[in-house]
């Protein structure tokens, strides 16, 4: 896998997931991209129940983008069972969805998620909404030293297309 943590996507909508793998290529962010379709299945994720047991195969992610609005599970319950499990902030929650009411963003934060972008739905927008996180939250952001071992926790490389 090699030292760069992990970022744990949730999201429901496979074809987001792929234009945002495709953004964070482009921006060369080499850390390795891990996903979850619904939020049952991203507590399974956290806990490392099965099929998520083998930590080597399915570390514990550093960054969560988080979904609201899925299936079996919502993003907001979620948030809730990792702020209830890390209380002390430990993994850094990024809010990434389409709903821009105020309530929502607001329980969002109240609930813990250290960020709340809205997604937008053109590729060139979402890129420069990629290439804004990974310079803020990936490397110029610092995580508490108790969590990882590595001082440069994200890794960064230049993107060649193929």
């Amino acid at each position: 896998m090699g030292s760069a943590p992990a970022i744990l996507i949730v999201d429901d909508s496979s074809d987001d997931v792929i234009l945002l793998k495709r953004a964070f290529k482009k921006s060369g962010v080499a850390n390795p991209l891990f996903w979850v379709k619904s939020g049952y299945e991203a507590i399974r994720y956290l806990k490392g129940e099965s099929p998520y047991t083998d930590r080597s195969q399915y570390p514990l992610p550093s960054v969560i983008l988080l979904d609201l609005n899925m299936p079996d599970g919502d993003g907001f319950e979620v948030l809730t069972w990792i702020r209830n499990k890390f209380p002390s902030g430990g993994l850094l929650v990024v809010v990434l969805t389409r709903v821009e009411e105020i309530r929502k963003i607001n329980r969002a934060y109240s609930l813990g998620a250290n960020s709340f972008l809205t997604k937008p739905s053109n590729p060139d927008e979402l890129q420069e909404l990629i290439n804004i996180f990974s310079g803020y939250w990936l490397l110029q952001n610092r995580l508490p030293s108790q969590l990882f071992s590595t001082t440069a926790p994200f890794e960064h490389k230049t993107y060649e297309p193929n």
